[in-house]
């Protein structure tokens, strides 16, 4: 009976010392192990050993990348505006043995720095820049929180400002600055409308003065080409019938006559107080003498072209 007794003793103790001497890490945690209350070693995920009763458990770190919410907090900026702001803040343990003895809490001194940091960073910056450089504030107190816990074996893989809450008096200021500044770019554009709308009417009417200066250039240049054809025409004449004179026949001078009785008779045709005109008897004997004057210059061409033959 005794040897009984001593043998479910002997295994009791037996699978005591075993459940004291292996330990089973989770995948995501690091256990570190303390001989007599000093660090010793560190435990990875699986199945480990240590020495029972001698060696203990001290710390069971979480090694996966977790988020601290940074509690919001009012900060003044340069420009003596207060503004509300919180954030988040993601970091991982990557050495589970300074993590746990480099420093108290790491999580309570992680959350300490990071408001400490956006104080810093957000005093630096007016409203504005607070506002509008988000992205550079971030990428500042990224580097400043991983370089503050790297002796912690820390990592700070992000850090994001979630919100930027200025006073409502700065917020309806800001509503009319940006009403203002809509209003003085509609202003802007329509100067600029009415300005190009002036420049399209200016080159329109350039264009059309040009235009029309070219028609009656045009104009001017067939009217002077008319005129040169009608004196070289009037010369041609003239000298046909100073030519006949010269031959002998007098009645070439009345060429000229019938002229200026043509040019009257068409004055006194296009005068505006003409309701009715007679003819002389004469007409007939002038368009006898324009009938003469007409065989004369075509004698006196037929003529011209014999002598320059016989020459």
């Amino acid at each position: 009976m005794e040897s009984l007794v001593f043998l479910v003793a002997l295994v009791v103790l037996t699978l005591a010392v075993i459940a004291a001497g292996v330990k089973t890490v989770p995948q995501g945690y690091q256990w570190t192990v303390e001989r007599f209350g000093r660090y010793r070693t560190t435990l990875m995920p699986g199945l480990n050993l240590i020495v029972p009763f001698i060696d203990s458990i001290g710390h069971k770190i979480n090694v996966q990348e977790a988020v601290l919410e940074i509690p919001s907090q009012d900060v003044i900026t340069k420009d003596n505006a207060s503004v509300t702001v919180d954030g988040i803040v993601f970091f991982q343990v990557l050495q589970a043995a300074r993590a746990a003895y480099e420093v108290q809490d790491l999580r309570t001194a992680v959350i300490n720095m990071a408001m400490t940091n956006i104080r810093t960073a957000i005093g630096a910056l007016d409203l504005d820049e607070t506002l509008s450089k988000r992205d550079e504030i971030n990428d500042r107190l990224l580097h400043v929180l991983d370089n503050a816990t790297q002796p912690w074996g820390t990592k700070i893989t992000r850090v994001e400002l979630k919100d930027i809450s200025p006073p409502d008096s700065v917020v309806k200021s800001m509503a009319l600055q940006l009403t203002a500044e809509r209003e003085r770019r509609a202003a802007i554009l329509a100067a600029e409308g009415v300005k190009q709308a002036a420049i399209l009417k200016a080159e329109g009417e350039k264009q059309s003065q040009i235009l029309a200066a070219e028609g009656r250039l045009s104009a001017a240049n067939r009217d002077a080409e008319a005129r040169e054809r009608l004196a070289t025409a009037e010369a041609e004449a003239t000298r046909v019938v100073s030519k006949a004179v010269e031959d002998g026949n007098v009645q070439a001078l009345n060429y000229f006559v019938a002229q200026k009785y043509v040019d009257a008779l068409n004055q006194i045709g296009h005068s505006p107080n003409v309701r009715l005109m007679l003819m002389p008897m004469e007409m007939s004997s002038v368009v006898g003498a324009i009938s003469g004057i007409a065989e004369l210059t075509r004698n006196a061409k037929v003529g011209d072209g014999k002598v320059g033959d016989a020459t």
